[in-house]
């Protein structure tokens, strides 16, 4: 995955730096080749698992900058890329083998009315039932699932797995369909303990990755608002330009400061709770602005525009907005004290 390659054929690249440094590490992988197509993400995403950009490990802000950056070229390459980083670090924090050759999904999400559970038998453990939210598990290798109060390595090539192919009718990531998979029978290896996806820290660091992916796709609309205000003058829009900049800024910030604290290996919980909140609120905003700033036209005639808008509008729907807010509010009433 050569940068200036990909460079001549689909234009020039601007990282998202969270911090200083991280720009050497972003410039080898980064590229806009990750907005061609799921084929060439899955590639940057194969590429990116050799650099050892685990959470919690010295490189989080790299990482983070890494997923921000691609969010911002396109938010369906940011999709495929960060569940197969998020599944490499998940395995490293148990030093479960993961081969680096194979692209990754994590099935974690739990659906109301479906259900999925694990049983032993002679043969070994094996995964029965529906899971919903599965992610390209049409085109992954394998995945980490989540069943029984247990999280567990899977081969989607198996002959068990059944993908639900015409439930996805989304307008936002249209190229990563992520609807039910049943599983009949599939050979599931343990990760972890019992309740250890959960209870680790690397759960809410996960969370805040999924964040800073969000954020990517805030800046790509961001840049649109930025160039209309270069080339079509106007208050309105100008106006509109400052108030993105502020919040973007303060976003960076939050992203950043949580970065460091991740390595230093800090309380995680409420921090992640707190970034992807700001995060969120801001894409929201980033998005009515947007919309404000530049009118219907590139709603209606520019596909790319409209594309970023529908992924992202979609994509920061994993914030559960409000119930979010309440569990946030929870969890500082929990420690006790005022934390500010």
């Amino acid at each position: 995955m050569n940068l200036r390659t990909c460079a001549r054929t689909f234009g020039s690249v601007q990282p998202i730096i969270l911090s200083h440094g991280d720009d050497s590490r972003l410039n080898r992988h980064v590229s806009p080749a990750s907005t061609a197509s799921v084929d060439r993400a899955l590639e940057l995403a194969l590429a990116l698992g050799h650099e050892d950009l685990h959470v919690g490990t010295g490189s989080t802000s790299t990482l983070w900058s890494t997923l921000a950056s691609i969010a911002a070229l396109d938010l369906g390459a940011a999709r495929v890329v960060e569940p197969h980083l998020d599944a490499l670090s998940i395995l490293s924090q148990v030093d479960a083998p993961a081969d680096p050759d194979r692209t990754w999904g994590v099935f974690a999400s739990e659906a109301p009315g479906t259900t999925l559970e694990a049983h032993e038998s002679d043969a070994g453990w094996r995964l029965f039932g529906i899971k919903q939210w599965c992610s390209l598990a049409g085109r992954l290798d394998s995945a980490l699932v989540t069943a029984s109060g247990r999280l567990w390595a899977v081969d989607l090539h198996d002959a068990g797995i059944r993908v639900d192919e015409g439930a996805w009718w989304a307008r936002g990531l249209v190229e990563i369909p992520s609807g039910p998979v049943g599983f009949e029978g599939v050979p599931a290896m343990p990760v972890g303990d019992a309740g250890w996806y959960l209870s680790r820290p690397g759960f809410h660091w996960g969370g805040i990755g999924v964040a800073a992916c969000w954020f990517g796709g805030a800046v790509g609309l961001a840049r649109s608002v930025f160039d209309a205000a270069k080339t079509r003058p106007s208050d309105i829009v100008t106006m509109h330009l400052g108030a993105i900049d502020e919040q973007l800024g303060a976003c960076r910030v939050v992203l950043a400061e949580a970065a460091a604290a991740v390595d230093r290996n800090e309380p995680s919980r409420i921090l992640a709770k707190r970034v992807r909140a700001t995060v969120a609120r801001t894409v929201e905003d980033v998005l009515l602005r947007t919309a404000h700033a530049l009118g219907p036209a590139p709603l209606a005639l520019d596909a790319a525009h409209v594309k970023r808008v529908a992924d992202l509008q979609l994509y920061v729907r994993q914030h559960h907005a409000e119930r979010d807010l309440v569990s946030l509010g929870s969890t500082v009433l929990e420690n006790g004290d005022y934390p500010w």
